[in-house]
């Protein structure tokens, strides 16, 4: 299978080369994310809301833990997002129990996995629930001008990050994606769900960074453009751009975005230039498009821009920088990481920083 490069499937920085060198994730510890849940819990009804911390466990490992300790299949078990496995989180799983009295779930917790609260409620957890995630991340053995990464955070922190999807979503060496072209080829999707899943997330995500990847490389991705379908940081739908749309003040604000393509069904609404590069980009890879196609998703839209609320950080240790901050749903800590600093191997050593 072909290694892909992280060039290759995300693309261009945009704002230069990184500032300094560092190491993510030395410690589940130095990457800590908890859910944020804008949902009123009843306190009662058929759903256990369960607020879960693990760490160095994906999220369906959890969901599997949790369902063998209540004894219910795993179908019942439900998640808003997927959290890293190397990573101390937090967030929220829901299981079905009707009729049924609260179950003993010690056998789930160990140094892995604990159930901070629980509490009942009238529906389950859906996917995609939740309103945004918040970060800290530590990262270690940093070496670069604290000047020169301050003034880096500073911009990124006034003008965002390009909205690409990590590397995360496109598993080790890009074999995400592989999967999804060898399936893309034979006109199949793959009978298992989480696969399916996993293999078709992955085809979208990196067919929407080719997209991102040719407007940061033109400039475009800060701006919005005529025939551009703009949408707010925490919203679904999006409008088309006209004259009038491309100088909406809150364009600069960063509460209105420029969007790209998630593949799927019918064509795209989008109009000029950016019609012309989605278009590009179909031709390139029309296997791919037309099996998103055929697996019936539907067309949606991703804002090229991503805002970085609340962004903070400070110096523990003259080698170690923590941030705070906190991003949208669905979006990834590691680009704005991306965009400050190269990243190395955890355990591999580099020169002292210098201040």
């Amino acid at each position: 299978m072909t290694v892909l490069t992280e060039q290759q499937l995300l693309g261009p920085r945009a704002y230069g080369a990184p500032v300094g060198r560092a190491v993510l994730k030395a410690t589940a510890e130095d990457f800590q994310v908890d859910e944020v849940l804008d949902i009123p819990l009843s306190g009662s009804g058929e759903h256990l809301w369960l607020w879960v911390e693990k760490r160095g466990l994906n999220t369906e490992e959890a969901a599997r833990k949790l369902a063998r300790a209540a004894g219910v299949q795993l179908r019942t078990v439900s998640y808003a997002g997927l959290k890293d496995r190397q990573a101390l989180t937090r967030q929220w799983f829901s299981i079905q129990l009707p009729g049924k009295a609260d179950p003993d779930l010690s056998a789930a917790q160990d140094d892995s996995l604990r159930i901070l609260s629980s509490t009942r409620h009238s529906r389950k957890l859906q996917r995609g629930a939740h309103a945004a995630n918040g970060f800290t991340l530590r990262l270690t053995q940093l070496a670069g001008e604290r000047g020169e990464l301050d003034s880096r955070l500073q911009q990124i922190a006034a003008q965002g990050v390009p909205n690409y999807f990590g590397l995360q979503r496109f598993g080790h060496d890009g074999g995400n994606l592989g999967q999804a072209r060898h399936y893309a080829v034979g006109k199949v999707l793959p009978e298992q769900r989480n696969i399916r899943s996993r293999v078709l997330s992955a085809a979208r995500s990196y067919l929407f960074n080719q997209v991102l990847a040719a407007r940061v490389a033109d400039g475009s991705w800060q701006r919005a453009q005529v025939g551009d379908l703009l949408a707010f940081t925490d919203s679904r739908s999006f409008f088309p751009a006209g004259e009038a749309e491309c100088g909406d003040p809150r364009l600069a604000l960063l509460d209105l975005h420029p969007t790209g393509p998630l593949w799927g069904e019918g064509a795209s609404p989008a109009g000029g230039a950016s019609a012309a590069l989605e278009q590009r980009t179909a031709e390139r890879e029309p296997l791919l498009c037309d099996w998103l196609v055929s697996a019936g998703l539907a067309h949606e839209r991703r804002i090229l821009r991503l805002p970085i609320g609340g962004l903070t950080w400070h110096y523990p240790e003259p080698d170690i920088l923590q941030l705070e901050f906190v991003l949208p749903a669905g979006c990834f800590a590691t680009v704005l990481v991306r965009e400050l600093v190269d990243l190395l191997p955890a355990g591999q050593t580099d020169n002292p920083c210098a201040f």
